[in-house]
C-alpha cells in the first residue's frame, strides 16, 4: 500500500510520515522544496514535487498511490488564501485521488468546526469546505479533528514554554476557564496512519485529543509548576488582545490574530466523544509528560 503525505515538512507531516514508515508502508510525501524533504527521504519516503495549487503535480503525486493522508493548511492569510489553499486544493487533491483510484482519503481537520462555528472565521469555513468537499467525493475516507497539538520542536507548546519562563507574568486570555485537551503529535500522528488501514471504519470522523482537559488557567498553573517558574499570571480581556492583534497580525511573527481570539472565544475545545479512544486503543501521553518533553 503506497500512501502519499501531502504537508509532509510541516510540524505534524514528518510525524505522520515517520509513523507510516514504521510500520514499513510505502510513502510519497509532496513537498514544494526537496530540500525541505531530506529527513523525509533519510526514512525512506519517496519524494514529488508539487503544490496543492497545482492539479498537474497532484495528478503526478496521486498515481499509483493507494491512500491519501491530506495534512496541508494554513493559520493565517487572507480569506482568498484560504479558498485557494485549503478548499480549493483539497477539491482539486480529491480530484487528483479519484482519477488514480486511491481507495483511502484521509483528512485532517479541526477539533471545534461544527455547524455552530462553520462561519466563524475563514479558518473554520475553509475546513468545513475541506470536509464537505472528501464526504462527497465517493472515496473512502476518514477525517480526523485534533485538538490543540503541542510537541516539543513545533507547534504552539515552544512559545508558551519560552514565555512563561522569560515573561515577568503570564498573560492569560480571557477569564482562563475555557477548556483545551491538547494531545502530543506522535499521538496525532499515530492516529493518521492508523487511518489509512481498511480495518478502520470508512465515513467516520474521529475528534481527538489527549488524556487530559484542564482549564486555561489550569494548564498555566501546570506548566510553570514543570518549569520551576513562580511568576504571577494576569487575565487580559479579550477587547484588549482583540484591539492589539488588529495593530499586529500582518507581522511576521504576529502572536495572535483576531481569528484566533474569536476561536479562543467560541468556547472549551475539547472531544464530545470517545469513538476515538474506543477505535484505536491508543496510549496517550498525558499532560504533564507533554510538558515535560517540552521543557527538556
Amino acid at each position: 500500500m503506497t500512501v502519499l503525505v501531502t504537508g509532509g515538512t510541516g510540524f505534524v507531516g514528518p510525524h505522520v510520515v515517520h509513523a507510516l514508515r514504521a510500520r514499513d508502508l510505502p510513502v510519497r510525501a509532496l513537498v514544494r522544496d526537496r530540500r525541505r524533504g531530506s529527513r523525509l527521504a533519510a526514512w525512506g519516503a519517496e519524494l514529488v514535487q508539487g503544490d496543492v495549487t497545482d492539479p498537474v503535480s497532484l495528478r503526478a503525486a496521486c498515481a499509483g498511490a493507494d491512500a491519501v493522508v491530506h495534512l496541508v493548511a494554513i493559520i493565517r492569510g487572507s480569506r482568498a488564501d484560504f479558498e485557494r489553499v485549503m478548499a480549493q486544493g483539497t477539491r482539486s487533491v480529491v480530484a487528483a485521488a479519484k482519477e488514480a483510484g486511491v481507495r483511502r482519503f484521509v483528512l485532517a481537520s479541526a477539533l471545534g468546526l461544527d455547524d455552530r462555528t462553520k462561519d466563524a472565521v475563514p479558518y473554520f469555513a475553509a475546513k468545513w469546505a475541506m470536509e464537505r468537499a472528501v464526504e462527497e467525493s465517493g472515496l473512502e475516507h476518514v477525517i480526523i479533528r485534533p485538538s490543540f497539538v503541542f510537541g516539543k520542536d513545533g507547534g504552539v507548546l515552544p512559545t508558551f514554554v519560552r514565555l512563561a519562563r522569560l515573561a515577568p507574568v503570564t498573560p492569560i486570555v480571557g477569564p482562563g476557564t475555557q477548556r483545551l485537551q491538547p494531545i502530543w503529535v506522535e499521538d496525532v500522528a499515530e492516529y493518521y496512519a492508523r487511518s489509512v488501514d481498511p480495518a478502520v471504519a470508512a465515513g467516520a470522523t474521529f475528534e481527538v485529543g489527549g488524556p487530559d482537559a484542564p482549564t486555561w488557567n489550569e494548564f498555566w498553573d501546570r506548566l510553570k509548576r514543570v518549569l520551576g517558574v513562580h511568576r504571577p499570571s494576569i487575565h487580559v480581556p479579550f477587547a484588549a488582545l482583540r484591539a492589539q492583534a488588529a495593530l499586529t497580525e500582518r507581522l511576521p511573527f504576529a502572536p495572535v490574530t483576531r481569528d484566533q481570539l474569536t476561536m479562543l472565544e467560541l468556547g472549551d475545545n475539547v472531544v464530545g466523544s470517545n469513538d476515538a479512544v474506543e477505535t484505536f486503543k491508543l496510549p496517550l501521553v498525558p499532560l504533564d509528560e507533554q510538558l515535560r518533553r517540552a521543557a527538556s
